[in-house]
């Protein structure tokens, strides 16, 4: 499949949800105007302080988590290629009063279109799966960075998306399955409101292992930190997982899997 198809698919999908995701609960986009934020714990802790370093947050939807790193003192860059989305970050950022730069581009093509190197490049959940090439992508973050710097990415765990939807208790994909993966879901609206009218249901999706991520990030020169394994996720992925807070877990007294993972790695010094 041509690299213009994936991307002419995936455009339209994001383009539509841009107001829908505005508008759910799942964003709450009006408590983070209230002072909110939206970064999960652990990438708070794992991440650690931000005040005054210099931050890329790479397909970065429509900047709730960029805006979020900025509220906490990090200089933001946020990239997205849906035009839309960035329209929607900038708003969103002006209205707050929280300075961020936003660009509309392919993630391919971010070291050229950007034109400079950061402290941290930040890829949060959910991000992975839109692209094809990994190694490609790795080369990306390596070349955003100087010397000193670190990626940070938070993704949801490739051994869950193996697991049958319904329950999440039999293995009913291939976890080494290669090539785009062609998802059309009508009536099911966004991931953010169930319920809510779509007419782009089409997606065109790559499945990446952990060993691919990691084994990319280290070819591109990075020196991996950690890799933390997460036993909950973000949202009801499986009906028998119990809502613990904000986090779904596994019910007690069943076995664990991972659910999500996170992992930071070092671009050395020369």
């Amino acid at each position: 499949m041509a690299d213009p198809d994936y991307i002419t698919v995936n455009k339209a999908l994001w383009d539509e949800r841009v107001p829908i995701h505005l508008a759910s609960d799942f964003y709450d986009v009006a408590g983070f105007k209230a002072g909110g934020q939206a970064l999960r714990e652990f990438e708070l802790a794992e991440v650690g302080e931000v005040a005054g370093r210099r931050l890329v947050h790479l397909q970065c939807h429509f900047g709730l988590d960029t805006l979020s790193w900025a509220r906490r003192g990090a200089q933001v860059t946020g990239l997205d290629f849906s035009e839309k989305a960035v329209e929607a970050a900038r708003a969103l950022a002006d209205e707050v009063g929280l300075p961020a730069r936003f660009v509309t581009a392919d993630v391919y093509d971010a070291p050229t279109v950007l034109g400079e190197t950061y402290d941290i490049v930040y890829t949060g959940l959910g991000a992975l799966c839109w692209l094809p090439d990994i190694d490609r992508w790795a080369r990306v973050v390596a070349s955003l960075l100087h010397p000193g710097g670190f990626a940070y990415l938070a993704e949801f765990h490739p051994f869950a998306d193996t697991l049958d939807d319904a329950e999440g208790r039999t293995v009913a994909f291939d976890y080494f399955a290669e090539g785009p993966q062609v998802w059309d879901e009508p009536g099911m609206g966004s991931y953010a409101d169930p319920q809510a009218p779509v007419r782009h249901t089409r997606s065109i999706e790559f499945a990446h292992g952990l060993g691919e991520v990691v084994t990319a990030l280290a070819t591109a020169g990075l020196r991996i930190d950690f890799l933390h394994e997460h036993d909950h996720t973000l949202w009801q992925r499986f009906s028998t997982l119990e809502r613990h807070g904000i986090a779904y877990r596994i019910p007690e007294g069943r076995p664990r899997i991972p659910l999500m993972y996170s992992l930071r790695a070092t671009k050395p010094f020369a």
